[in-house]
């Protein structure tokens, strides 16, 4: 199979990067001191669990960028977050085989992305994530790395819940601004909350991901591994070798993991209901 092509190389941040983000992280109400900046890290190309992807990836059937667009579009949908060993996600795998297929581009199989956040001097939009406020946003740029492809993204969460996601076509030159065209786009869906003249490059994060969908319940699951995070100032961490970020999205929210698989244990991941209700 061939190897994702790794992220980009650690680009400089623009002269709006606040001088101190670690500063803005430790004013967020509820959040414990995170204490000094973490140590630089090597980059992703020195991790190894994409392989682990791409060795699990080999033994699904496929499915086309077309078809997923078809069949399981989800711009507008509830999404699921759980961190768990990569053991949990064999488990998963085999559990739902005969219903699973890998999206697949170019003979690729896993793929490599780059995101790059932006946010206020105090970090409002993370602030209102981290307070559950029930309307918020995030607003990034996106590089998949594999085909140069680039988009300006702003999702909104609404009050039920669900996440809507809105795109715009952007360049790989500008992944770390917003300029005037932006402005305009991210304006419009931040409804001037807060503006977004006042907002500028916090963090840049790399990971490799393997997408999987459940062709007839309209379920798709991302698996992240090697994620990397990086400020600009410099501080860079990374999430441990051996783990991975899986997301269910999916239009109602049904799909959950049992307790066992959300703790990181052994057991079907999926419940059956949830299985069965989907076919």
């Amino acid at each position: 199979m061939t190897t994702p092509a790794a992220p980009t190389g650690t680009a400089p941040w623009g002269p709006q990067a606040p001088r101190d983000p670690g500063r803005a992280r430790r004013q967020v109400a509820g959040l414990a001191d995170p204490g000094p900046a973490p140590r630089r890290v090597a980059g992703l190309a020195d991790a190894s669990d994409h392989r682990h992807l791409a060795r699990l990836a080999a033994t699904l059937g496929t499915t086309t960028l077309a078809d997923l667009a078809e069949t399981s579009d989800l711009q507008t949908r509830v999404d699921q977050k759980y961190l768990v060993p990569l053991a949990v996600l064999d488990e998963l795998v085999a559990s739902l085989d005969s219903d699973l297929r890998v999206l697949e581009i170019d003979g690729r199989r896993v793929f490599g992305y780059e995101s790059v956040y932006f946010d206020t001097c105090n970090l409002q939009l993370f602030r209102d994530q981290v307070q559950g406020r029930r309307t918020r946003h995030k607003v990034r740029t996106r590089l998949y790395a594999d085909s140069g492809l680039t988009m300006l993204e702003v999702k909104a969460k609404g009050r039920r819940g669900e996440t809507v996601k809105h795109r715009l076509d952007w360049r790989r030159e500008d992944l770390l601004q917003i300029h005037s065209e932006g402005r305009d786009f991210v304006g419009t869906h931040l409804a001037g909350r807060p503006h977004v003249a006042v907002l500028r490059p916090v963090l840049r994060s790399t990971y490799r991901r393997m997408t999987l969908v459940h062709v007839a319940g309209g379920l798709r699951v991302t698996c992240d591994v090697d994620l990397a995070f990086e400020g600009p100032g410099g501080g860079a961490v990374r999430v441990p070798g051996g783990q991975v970020l899986l997301e269910t999205k999916s239009a109602t929210g049904a799909a959950r993991p049992t307790s066992s698989c959300a703790a990181g244990g052994s057991g079907t991941c999926w419940s059956a209901s949830t299985v069965r209700a989907s076919r």
